[in-house]
């Protein structure tokens, strides 16, 4: 498995490292730092020179490097990787040389914890907070604790511990969409792409058993004892993850998420699709050349969701001509400010708040300037768009119900249930 861990220094600096394996020395980290950080050309995670394979990823001002003489999985490499700097953000609120600098001692103990002879252990942060802190530690406290300890390292249940206790049961569910899309300048969607994830925040007492139940194609169109499908509107999801907290075998069998939930944030789970999905907004776009001295734009925006919902923080990106001197802009009514960006080569056009069904109309007039380089065409690069729209969900996904349950307690939960879908890389051409 991995024989080290490295951490470097943007100038490829060693900050520390750790040796798990004695197939490497410390000297290893010198082909990483002539090959990899030294060449501005070298873009991919994964180099082998020789016997020896590098993975790295790149936080902050700092590389995180694994090292290995074996045939290893890289994807179990870079998920402990991203994994490590998830523990000491928990830790230390973020990670980079000045944080590294201040906590030596914890990020060694912590390198010491999390694996075991090159073989992953203890990545739990709630497992490794318990002995491994940044205060003064009881040791008498620590004594008590120990069989707790080696319960949440080695047991069912690693990442939550017994015995929390919470005035009020509260659990939030979060929706968090990412829409991803690419239309002609014929209106035609060229692509389309949600990337979601579900965020849960659990301040639960006892060990609480929650069942989540989604819109799944899976579950609401298998047939019914009738023989009939369900009418209900589902979703198609073309590719999820779950946190290990989930028992998949319940999820194959009935298609509901069950778990016991960690106390505080986490990632419950994380899907794609590329069906079925409900663009937010409709963008007309019409540029004219006017000759070599004019570009006039014309931009239709109109809300496709219900008038009871209300995006923000509306932005569209409009490109001008590389030779624009000035732009005369101009919007209908409530339809936000726009801005000639003469450093950007572009127009901003903001919406502070966008409500359900409404549609604003931009125009502008660009003039351009005579250059030596007029022959060369504009490419006209897309408009691009950024919004966020809250309680809605551009999958079509939603939480059908959410039970919590704590067979020793039978105490009452409020629960909470919130959409949000935020532009990706969401491009009109013109």
């Amino acid at each position: 498995m991995i024989s080290g861990v490295f951490i470097h220094s943007h100038k490829g600096e060693v900050q520390l490292f750790r040796l798990y394996r004695a197939d490497i020395r410390r000297s290893v980290s010198d082909l990483f730092r002539i090959h990899v950080v030294s060449n501005p050309d070298v873009r991919a995670p994964l180099h082998t020179f020789g016997s020896t394979t590098f993975f790295h990823i790149r936080h902050e001002d700092l590389y995180l490097v694994a090292v290995s003489k074996q045939n290893v999985s890289a994807t179990l490499v870079f998920e402990f990787l991203h994994k490590f700097i998830e523990i000491t953000c928990a830790y230390f609120g973020k990670l980079n040389e000045d944080v590294l600098h201040a906590n030596y001692p914890v990020v060694y103990e912590l390198l010491d914890e999390v694996m075991d002879f090159g073989y992953p252990q203890t990545t739990e942060i709630d497992a490794l907070k318990l002995y491994i802190a940044q205060e003064t530690i009881n040791p008498d406290k620590l004594i008590r604790d120990s069989s707790r300890i080696t319960n949440m390292a080695t047991g069912k249940i690693s990442w939550r511990k017994e015995g929390i206790k919470h005035k009020r049961n509260e659990c939030f569910v979060d929706v968090i969409e990412s829409l991803n899309l690419v239309i002609s300048n014929k209106g035609t969607i060229l692509k389309a792409d949600v990337s979601g994830q579900i965020m849960v925040k659990s301040f639960l007492t006892g060990m609480p058993e929650c069942r989540l139940g989604l819109n799944d194609k899976v579950l609401l169109e298998k047939p019914s004892e009738s023989g009939k499908k369900s009418s209900s509107a589902s979703v198609e999801l073309d590719a999820s993850n779950f946190h290990q907290c989930v028992r998949l075998g319940r999820f194959a069998t009935d298609r509901t998420i069950s778990f016991v939930p960690p106390d505080g944030d986490f990632e419950l789970m994380r899907y794609r699709t590329v069906e079925s999905i409900q663009l937010p907004f409709r963008v007309h776009t019409l540029v004219n050349e006017v000759g070599k001295t004019r570009v006039d734009y014309k931009i239709v925006i109109r809300a496709t969701f219900g008038s009871r919902l209300a995006a923000s923080d509306v932005v569209l990106n409009i490109p001008t001509p590389p030779n624009t001197a000035k732009a005369a802009c101009r919007v209908s009514p409530g339809g936000g400010k726009a801005r000639f960006k003469a450093g950007e080569n572009c127009i901003v056009w903001k919406i502070g708040r966008f409500q359900g069904q409404a549609e604003y109309t931009f125009t502008a007039s660009a003039d351009l300037t005579a250059t030596t380089a007029g022959k060369t065409v504009w490419s006209r690069p897309p408009v691009v768009a950024k919004f966020q729209v809250p309680q809605f969900a551009a999958s079509g996904l939603h939480v059908r119900f959410l039970q919590v349950k704590e067979p020793q307690l039978l105490y009452e939960t409020i629960k909470w249930v919130r959409y949000n879908t935020r532009a990706g890389v969401c491009e009109y051409r013109i």
